[in-house]
């Protein structure tokens, strides 16, 4: 069960759904990880111990994402930029929930996910 304000998924990207097919298979035979596909754009494995999944980002240039859990993100998306933090892409949902991504002050990219 997701819990707020923890890290809850961490993400890495792909630049093609080959290359997303090319890691599933890799993260398969090398630690057992066996993937879910939710469409062409995205896997997700809950065996990698913390939840992870691979998103496809063809423009995307950093390749790790990490995500965390909020029960309101509103509050949340509030208290980042109140602490320096920067929304980078606003709200949108997807299967499962909703979500934003945002940079912190040292430009790193995160994401913060609830399904409320």
């Amino acid at each position: 069960m997701s819990k707020h304000n923890e890290i809850d998924l961490v993400e890495l990207r792909a630049s093609s759904q080959e290359e997303r097919d090319q890691l599933t298979k890799f993260y398969f035979r090398t630690f057992g990880w066996e993937y879910t596909d939710w469409g062409d754009q995205y896997s997700d494995t809950y065996s990698s111990g913390l939840t992870s999944g691979i998103d496809v980002e063809p423009t995307q240039t950093n390749k790790t994402l990490t995500v965390i859990y909020s029960e309101n993100l509103e509050q949340s998306m509030l208290a980042i930029t109140d602490a320096g933090g920067k929304i980078t892409v606003d709200t949108y949902q997807f299967p499962g929930g909703k979500r934003f991504h945002f940079h912190d002050p040292a430009g790193n990219e995160l994401a913060v996910w609830s399904d409320r």
